[in-house]
């Protein structure tokens, strides 16, 4: 597991299946948490120096997100920013922090500040957070999200831009199909792979 991260992280060695079955164990008898005991877990566990203690944070927050109220964004912001890789990031973007901003609508601006952040992990949630909500999807902002980004020469970047493309072709083809063809010259060849990917027939490819 540690190798699979390039040795970032240490792991405990506990297989996804079993942690989920721990975890419901320790919920066992337990009432709603609150808001606050959402979030002071979550740190807590992402203290914990093994990776799975930081799985188990995402796993409660997005369980939770919907009670996890707007002035709570900038605490998993510093989540997003601390102990920082795409197993935690994107998990927290598309299941926590995209869920606050579908129930907090108002947050929406505070996205557009983080496609701006110099942080990249930052600048790939803002990219990711729409990434569940289908024809709920503010593609307005999705299009100039990748816009913005689209020079950006990270990697995790040029990933993100293109699975967010792709994941909206499935809502809206043909707008995506259009909005690659006009940013052909400045889109990554990544990018544009990943956008079209499920357009032309092609596997489902992980990111």
């Amino acid at each position: 597991m540690s190798a699979y991260m390039r040795g970032q992280f240490p792991f405990m060695g506990i297989p996804g299946p079993t942690r989920a079955a721990l975890q419901r164990a320790a919920r066992e008898g337990l009432g709603k948490p609150s808001e606050q005991d959402i979030i002071e877990l979550a740190e807590a566990l992402w203290a914990m120096p093994e990776r799975e203690y930081q799985y188990a944070a995402c796993d409660l927050l997005a369980r939770h997100a919907t009670i996890v109220r707007a002035h709570a964004l900038p605490r998993v912001k510093e989540l997003i920013l601390t102990k920082s890789w795409w197993d935690t990031v994107d998990h927290l973007a598309s299941h926590v922090v995209g869920t606050m901003v579908a129930g907090h609508p108002n947050l929406a601006i505070e996205m557009d500040g983080w496609i701006e952040d110099g942080n990249m992990w930052v600048i790939r949630t803002a990219i990711l957070h729409q990434l569940k909500f289908k024809s709920r999807t503010d593609s307005a902002r999705l299009f100039r999200y990748c816009e913005r980004a689209a020079g950006h020469r990270e990697f995790f970047i040029r990933k993100a831009i293109g699975w967010a493309l792709r994941e909206y072709s499935k809502t809206d083809s043909a707008a995506v199909r259009q909005f690659v063809a006009g940013h052909d010259a400045t889109l990554s060849g990544l990018s544009k792979r990943e956008a079209v990917l499920w357009l032309n027939g092609g596997p489902k490819a992980k990111v």
